[in-house]
C-alpha cells in the first residue's frame, strides 16, 4: 500500500491494517507527515510540526501492534493539537508575540490522554492570539488559508485544525470552542466539529474565559470523533471545571439513526441575517433530515434578544484581563483587534458583569426547556460564507466584529451544551456549508448520532490538494 493512500485514511480504517498487519503506524506517520510537507506552505495549518517526536512513537507504536498489545483502538493514528493546547517538549506560542518559544514542560490533558492512548502526535495547529476571534492569524506564524480557496479564510479560532482536518493532514484534530471556534472553521473548510457538554472534555491551564470554552474534535467523519471522545471525554482533576458522567462509548447511539427524532429547525434564530446560498444548503439538509426519518419541525427560540451583547460582556472582558496582566511594552506586541475589545470592556462595571450573567442564565433556561420540547436544535453553523484572508469581517460589510457573521454558535457557550457542524454542499462558487446540531446539556450521544446519521446517507467531500478548483 502507497503512502498516498495511507495518507488518506480514517482511523477506522487505519486500527483494520494494523491489526491484520497489512500497514504499520510508522507507515501512517509517515504518509500524514509528508502530506503535511506537501501541502503546509500553501494553507499555514501547522505551526510546529515534530517529525523526529512522532516517529519515535510510531515506532513504539508499532512495536506493540506487532505484540497484539496496543494501548487503545487509535494507538498509532496521527494526531494533531491546537497550539493554545500545552504539549511536553512542544512550544505552545498560543499565536502571542508575548509568549516565549521555550518548549512546554507538561501535557495538558487532551495531550495527556492521547499520548497515553498511543497516539502519534504530530505537532501544533494555528490559532488566532489566545484563540480570541472567529478567524486564524497572528502576528506570530500569520494566516492560516482555506483548502478550497487559499485567498479566503478557513475561520477560527480553530482554523488550522479544521485546514489539517480537510487535508487529511493526520487524521483526529483537537480543537476548542468558546464562541464558535470549531464550528466555524469546521462549516467553512467543510469538515465534522463537535463541541460536547461544557466540562466533560477537559482542559488545564484554563482558557482565557473558562466558563465559555470547550475542547473537542474536527475530523472527516462522525466515527473518528467518537474515536477522539473516547479518549479526550474523559475525567482529570486538574481542571477545576470538569465533571464526570461521560459515555462510556460516545458512540454508543451511533447507528441507530434518526427515526423517533423531534429536531427544531430555525433558519435564524429569530435575529440573524443569513446569506441566500448558506440558507438554501441548509435548508435542504432540514429536507434530507426528515427524508431519512425525523421529525423535523420549523420553529424559532423564543429568545428575548440578540444573545450578542451578553456574549461580548464576558468575552471583552476575558481580553482585558489579559491586557491588564501585561507591560506597556507587551501590550504593544498584542493584536489590536484584542485591544479594542479590551478597552470597550473598561466601560463596563461590575454591574453589567452581573446582568450578562444573569441574562446569561435567562438564555440557558430557555434553551434547556426548549430541549424539553425538541431532541435537537438545527441551525446554520455560520451566516456567511468565507471570507477575504487577515480580515476579521468581511471587507465593506460594515460589521464591528466576528460575533456579528457567527450569531449562531456563541449562544451555545453561554448555555454551555452540546453542538456540532456538520457539512452539508457547497454554495455556487464551491465554497462549504455546514448545519449545527445542538441539544441539552449531556445529549451528546444524540446529536453524534443524528450528524452520523447524515453524513452516511450524504458523505462529505474535501479536497484533493490546496485550491482543487484552480489545480485542475
Amino acid at each position: 500500500m502507497s503512502d498516498s493512500d495511507l495518507g488518506m485514511m480514517n482511523a477506522s480504517r487505519l486500527r483494520e491494517l494494523f491489526e491484520a498487519r497489512e500497514a504499520s503506524p510508522l507507515e501512517a506517520a509517515r504518509a500524514a507527515l509528508e502530506r503535511i510537507d506537501r501541502y503546509n506552505a500553501k494553507v499555514n495549518a501547522y505551526v510546529h510540526v515534530d517529525h523526529e517526536g512522532a516517529e519515535a512513537a510510531a515506532h513504539a507504536s508499532a512495536r506493540r501492534w506487532g505484540q497484539g498489545r496496543p494501548l487503545s483502538p487509535i494507538d498509532g493514528v496521527p494526531v494533531s493539537l491546537k497550539d493554545l493546547t500545552e504539549v511536553a517538549g512542544m512550544p505552545a506560542r498560543q499565536g502571542s508575540l508575548t509568549v516565549p518559544d521555550t518548549p512546554c514542560e507538561r501535557d495538558a490533558p487532551p495531550a495527556r490522554m492521547l499520548r497515553e492512548a498511543g497516539a502519534v502526535i504530530l505537532g501544533k495547529t494555528n490559532t488566532p492570539e489566545f484563540g480570541w476571534k472567529g478567524v486564524t492569524d497572528n502576528r506570530v506564524f500569520g494566516a492560516t488559508a482555506n483548502p478550497w480557496n487559499t485567498a479566503l479564510t478557513a475561520g477560527g479560532s480553530s482554523g488550522g485544525a479544521a485546514v489539517a482536518a480537510a487535508l487529511n493532514m493526520g487524521v483526529l484534530h483537537q480543537g476548542g470552542d468558546s464562541g464558535g471556534s470549531i464550528r466555524i472553521p469546521a462549516a467553512f473548510t467543510g469538515v465534522f466539529g463537535f463541541k460536547p457538554t461544557y466540562g466533560w472534555t477537559p482542559q488545564w491551564p484554563p482558557a482565557k474565559e473558562p466558563t465559555l470554552s470547550h475542547i473537542g474534535p474536527l475530523t472527516r467523519t462522525v466515527d473518528d470523533a467518537v474515536s477522539m471522545l473516547n479518549v479526550i471525554g474523559r475525567y482529570d482533576y486538574r481542571d477545576p471545571y470538569a465533571i464526570r458522567g461521560q459515555p462510556d462509548d460516545w458512540g454508543e447511539e451511533v447507528g441507530m439513526g434518526l427515526r423517533g427524532l423531534r429536531i427544531a429547525y430555525s433558519p435564524t434564530l429569530g435575529y440573524a441575517q443569513v446569506d441566500k446560498q448558506v440558507a438554501a444548503r441548509v435548508r435542504e439538509a432540514a429536507d434530507k433530515l426528515a427524508a431519512l426519518g425525523a421529525e423535523v419541525v420549523e420553529i424559532n427560540p423564543d429568545f428575548e434578544a440578540s444573545p450578542l451583547e451578553t456574549f461580548r460582556k464576558l468575552w471583552y472582558t476575558a481580553s482585558l484581563a489579559v491586557w491588564e496582566e501585561l507591560d506597556e511594552k507587551a501590550r504593544q506586541q498584542l493584536d489590536p483587534g484584542m485591544v479594542t475589545d479590551a478597552k470597550r470592556a473598561q466601560e463596563w462595571g461590575a454591574v453589567d458583569l452581573f446582568r450578562a450573567l444573569r441574562a446569561r442564565a435567562r438564555l440557558t433556561e430557555q434553551l434547556e426547556h426548549f430541549n424539553q420540547k425538541y431532541h435537537l436544535l438545527m441551525t446554520p453553523s455560520v451566516a456567511i460564507e468565507p471570507f477575504e484572508i487577515n480580515h476579521n469581517v468581511p471587507p465593506g460589510s460594515g460589521m464591528q466584529g466576528w460575533e456579528e457573521w457567527a450569531p449562531f454558535s456563541y449562544p451555545f457557550n453561554l448555555s454551555q451544551q452540546p453542538a456540532a457542524s456538520v457539512p452539508c454542499g457547497f454554495t455556487d462558487t464551491g465554497l462549504p456549508v455546514g448545519f449545527q446540531l445542538a441539544g441539552g446539556k449531556h445529549d451528546d450521544v444524540r446529536i453524534l448520532r443524528a450528524c452520523h446519521a447524515f453524513m452516511q446517507a450524504y458523505p462529505a467531500r474535501f479536497p484533493t490538494v490546496p485550491d482543487p478548483y484552480q489545480s485542475g
